[in-house]
């Protein structure tokens, strides 16, 4: 957090696929991302897969800073929950509508830098299922 700089929240996010095959090597997928930040560690589901989500989001906030998606948590096919290391701002909601097969894509929507202006990074995500 910058203070009274100007933030940005996630600024991407990347899926790692594990294949049921053993004998395929793992795909990960990075849509495009905010410029500013750097990854933190995986986090993965202790068994099963990834099928469905919730995006934490601030809403704008006029003459303030604005950041836009602050975290995102995910629900796994055997129950558990998993949440992003993210930032203090928004609120969650609701879930997404769970994926038989699982998740196996993302689309995100990435504001570009504003040089003068407010920088919010990633606004939006979709999910495909399988």
């Amino acid at each position: 957090m910058q203070g009274k700089g100007d933030d940005t929240a996630v600024n991407g996010i990347r899926l790692y696929c594990r294949p049921r095959d053993a004998n395929t090597p793992q795909t990960i997928i990075t849509p495009s991302q905010g410029p500013w930040g750097s990854w933190t560690s995986p986090f993965v589901c202790s068994s099963g897969y990834l099928v469905s989500f919730s995006m934490k989001v601030e809403p704008p906030q006029g003459s303030g800073d604005d950041t836009a998606v602050n975290n995102f948590k995910f629900r796994c096919s055997n129950g558990q929950e998993i949440e992003g290391v993210g930032l203090p701002w928004g609120s969650y909601g609701g879930w997404s509508d769970s994926c038989t097969n699982g998740i196996c894509g993302v689309q995100t929507k990435v504001e570009g830098p504003q040089l003068w202006g407010d920088d919010t990074a990633l606004n939006d995500a979709i999910f495909f299922c399988c």
